[in-house]
């Protein structure tokens, strides 16, 4: 990337992140970088239309015209149209944070969350990446998607350190554990990235392009309803890609006796959604 895009978005992020005016010296400070290159940038959005100089040495601030750009971007996303309305109903089927996630060769950026009614509840931004391959099942989905050379690749190089007790740290067991996750069409990561957040993912394609739909939320919540939210997570999956839905294998032999329940179907509202919405 070039300096002058990365400068321009640093700038942009600043102004996120600060939340306030800046001067041209505080631009500088906060990025590092020098003077002359923050001036550059300044007058070239100001001359846009993206930035307003508030008063004489009284700072600049990013003007509504970047708003509506990205609302206007935003609400003719072909993803976001297609995804939107079947995510929505999944997150409020399940009442836990559901995820959409664009994968990028061994990367994957969140597109779309939606947050639940729990105060407690897992969270993360719009744009940030899924967190590692290994230990979450947003990446254990990405991995499934390789071919087995690519696969083979990946592990052979993979350093696999324990983040919490439930971590899988041999390369045996996790290619195991994807292999299962293959063969009924979600990944499991029971606290293997996190004590007490339980998160469910599911890979989909859509004109070539890898998605991942991922279902967060404490473990106390989430775990014991796997079975229910794997049906969920796996039609919608199914219904965004046109194709017949497939049934996942039930999770009953994963949890403990005292946390199992036969599996509930799909409800009304989720079947109608998937009935109405195009195709991701």
């Amino acid at each position: 990337m070039s300096k002058i895009v990365e400068r321009t978005l640093d700038l942009l992020e600043l102004f996120a992140q600060e939340k306030r005016p800046l001067s041209l010296s505080d631009i500088a400070r906060l990025l590092r970088i020098p003077v002359s290159s923050c001036h550059d940038v300044l007058q070239t959005m100001q001359a846009r239309g993206y930035l307003y100089e508030l008063a004489p040495r009284a700072g600049y601030y990013p003007t509504q015209r970047l708003l509506g750009l990205s609302k206007e971007i935003g609400d003719h996303d072909p993803i976001l149209l297609r995804a939107e309305l079947l995510l929505r109903t999944l997150r409020d089927s399940l009442d836990e944070t559901v995820l959409l996630a664009k994968v990028s060769g061994l990367q994957a950026n969140y597109l779309l969350v939606f947050e639940p009614s729990h105060p407690l509840r897992f969270s993360t931004k719009i744009g940030e990446p899924v967190r590692g391959l290994f230990a979450t099942s947003g990446g254990k989905a990405l991995l499934s998607t390789l071919d087995p050379q690519a696969l083979d690749a990946c592990l052979k190089t993979a350093k696999l350190k324990p983040v919490t007790k439930n971590t899988l740290v041999s390369k045996q067991a996790l290619r195991q554990d994807i292999e299962r996750g293959r063969e009924r069409h979600w990944f499991l990561n029971h606290e293997e990235s996190q004590e007490g957040v339980t998160t469910m993912s599911a890979p989909l394609r859509w004109n070539d392009t890898v998605y991942i739909v991922t279902i967060a939320g404490p473990s106390p919540r989430l775990y014991p309803q796997l079975d229910r939210a794997a049906e969920l997570l796996t039609n919608i999956c199914a219904s965004l890609e046109m194709r017949p839905s497939s049934q996942p294998h039930p999770t009953s032999e994963l949890r403990p006796k005292s946390a199992r329940r036969s599996p509930a179907s799909i409800e009304d509202a989720a079947l109608a959604a998937s009935a109405t919405s195009p195709a991701l």
